[in-house]
């Protein structure tokens, strides 16, 4: 039994204090990622500087995202085939050294290019991530993924105020310097606080690659979720991005840092994904789902409808980023209990959440540029149509799923339920 236990624990990471390492994997997330989100408050005034359209300047949103996409597809999979210390060093480093020379590009174009590699250093953030169930009990996995994911979601809806106020205050510019600054402090933080990440089961770069594939073709609940998730997260980026043109329309002439300061909203909804995690255990992922999505469509009505009125935009926000987090919570629960499922998916934990996240992002990014250019075209109307659209896409593809895959899901879960309660009787 005790040799049970311990072929449980990594050797190398269960020896350190992980109950001081998970608060500063948490601000790691949160920093790493909110590089993805700084240039949407700035937008407006980024496309001022470089003397280029609005919807022009929305390239770079978009941008962020397509380069995150790419991190994650090519960069996270070396979590399971190199040491992961140094592999994190490695890329905050290039994450400071994309946002230094961010800070100085006079032009459209290399703005775009060196935003690509932001976003591809960015993704070491799902690097970080999978740490901390290993260097947590497992009796505390659940609440130490939670206290990093907490860290990550505040990253990214505060990564919007933190830029929007610097922009108004100095210049948009500073902002990647400053940042800049915070990641190279945190760098030398991890380098003394983490141990060395040897991959759990190493395996060739290629086979790691490979087996993504493998996960597309043989797991219809994984599909399934990316497919949701990446539709909700395409109207939540269209919203990101054209919410600083419609404040800083004639009818609000609001500037970036009240736009950024909408973050302060997104991370009060945000503190729905407890919730939403103890509501997926009770009743399930799906049911999770399809109240995410129902609150999604909701929320996107009022803020079409009372869109020009400050009021109608606060709540549609809050509305707006509980069933956001509500949705991640559930699809999230859904494609992780499938690493314990026999068959392909058995322990493949990162590289199911490769194939989710670059799924998520793609769409983000997809989203991102159709927003731009329905508020070109068609002005808030057009972004709301838009958005309405891409959950009415996800409802009928998450009904779709509830008739094709319901049967193997349960299946599943009663799998992980033995399997589960079989690690408790032997631990």
């Amino acid at each position: 039994m005790q040799a049970t236990s311990q072929a449980t624990q990594p050797t190398t990471p269960a020896t350190n204090p992980s109950q001081r390492l998970i608060p500063l994997l948490g601000l790691a997330c949160g920093i790493t990622v909110s590089a993805l989100y700084f240039n949407q408050p700035l937008l407006i005034e980024m496309a001022r500087s470089l003397h280029v359209t609005e919807a022009q300047m929305s390239h770079v949103a978009v941008a962020a995202q397509a380069g995150y996409a790419i991190g994650l597809l090519f960069f996270v999979p070396l979590g399971d085939v190199v040491e992961r210390r140094s592999l994190i060093l490695k890329m905050i480093a290039g994450l400071v050294l994309a946002m230094l020379i961010t800070a100085v590009t006079p032009s459209l174009l290399p703005m775009v290019l060196i935003t690509i590699l932001t976003g591809m250093m960015a993704a070491v953030t799902h690097v970080i991530l999978p740490i901390a169930p290993e260097i947590a009990t497992p009796a505390n996995a659940g609440r130490a993924v939670g206290s990093v994911m907490t860290g990550l979601l505040l990253g990214i809806l505060l990564s919007r105020t933190f830029s929007g106020w610097i922009g108004e205050w100095l210049n948009w510019r500073w902002v990647f310097v400053i940042a800049a600054v915070l990641s190279v402090a945190l760098a030398f933080f991890l380098r003394r606080a983490l141990p060395l990440l040897p991959p759990r089961a190493p395996m060739p770069y290629g086979d790691a690659l490979r087996s993504l594939w493998t996960l597309i073709r043989t797991q219809p609940l994984l599909v399934e979720s990316a497919t949701v998730g990446g539709l909700v997260f395409a109207a939540f980026s269209a919203f990101w991005t054209t919410l600083v043109f419609l404040l800083g329309s004639p009818h609000y002439h609001l500037g970036p840092g009240v736009a950024g300061s909408f973050g302060v909203l997104g991370a009060i909804g945000a503190s729905v994904a407890p919730i939403a995690g103890r509501l997926a255990d009770r009743h399930g992922s799906r049911w999770v789902i399809s109240v995410a999505l129902a609150l999604l469509i909701f929320s996107w009505g009022i803020t079409w409808i009372f869109g020009y009125r400050v009021a109608g935009l606060v709540i549609g926000v809050l509305l707006m980023d509980a069933g956001a987090q509500a949705s991640q919570v559930g699809n999230q629960t859904r494609i992780f209990s499938l690493a314990h499922c026999p068959g392909t998916a058995y322990g493949a934990r990162s590289r199911i959440n490769t194939v989710y996240m670059t799924t998520y992002f793609i769409f983000g990014a997809l989203g991102s540029y159709l927003g731009a250019h329905a508020w070109e075209r068609w002005h808030w109307n057009g972004v709301c149509t838009l958005a309405l659209l891409l959950l009415g896409l996800a409802a009928a593809r998450h009904a779709w799923g509830s008739w094709r895959n319901r049967e193997k899901e349960e299946l599943c879960h009663d799998e992980v339920d033995v399997a589960m309660f079989g690690e408790t009787i032997g631990g």
